[in-house]
């Protein structure tokens, strides 16, 4: 099976029907340049001669009682990302428009009244207020997924000593531990 977005379904069907299931890291995998046609079939033959030869680049396939959680946890990093893009863009704002620099903090402590009071441009104001709104909700989410994740999951003692690094801290060290899973599946 070659990965992509949606091979949960596929490969956990194969497997419950007793198959033994190879997940093929595409991005790992170059094409056979002798190959004169792409389509599905001859890439399918090319998966298999490659497992036949041993040299199939295989993703890992996560345990699926774990997936939930770990989507989760990629939730979670999507909405950080949204709340960064917000906040850039206050930023800006504030700087295009005031030639003003707004720190995180500056923006976290913004009130409405405060960005109507700074801005002539009722237009301007409604933009900033926009996304000042947006970054705040996703602010809120993001504890309330973190929250959810912290009562779900606890640092496995090889993952806990990541907490002893500057800038780690638990939830960190919790991505790092589902986007790794089992460390034993690595060699020494």
């Amino acid at each position: 099976v070659e990965s992509t977005y949606n091979w949960y379904w596929l490969v956990d069907g194969l497997i419950e029907a007793g198959y033994i299931v190879h997940l093929a890291n595409t991005t790992a995998i170059q094409q056979y340049s002798g190959l004169k046609y792409a389509d599905d079939n001859s890439d399918a033959r090319w998966l298999a001669e490659m497992l036949r030869l041993d040299i199939l680049p295989e993703g890992h396939i996560y345990p699926k009682m774990q997936r939930g959680t770990r989507d989760l946890m990629r939730k979670r990093m999507q909405l950080v990302q949204q709340q960064t893009l917000n906040l850039l863009s206050i930023q800006g704002l504030y700087a295009r428009h005031l030639a003003k620099k707004m720190t995180a903090n500056d923006i976290k402590h913004l009130t409405t009244e405060q960005i109507d009071h700074d801005f002539e441009m009722k237009s301007v104001a409604l933009a900033v207020k926009s996304n000042w709104t947006v970054m705040n909700c996703l602010h809120e989410l993001i504890i309330e997924l973190e929250k959810s994740l912290k009562q779900e999951l606890h640092l496995t003692p090889e993952f806990i000593k990541l907490t002893n690094i500057d800038g780690i801290g638990t939830i960190l060290a919790l991505t790092v531990m589902l986007e790794t899973g089992k460390i034993s599946r690595f060699e020494e």
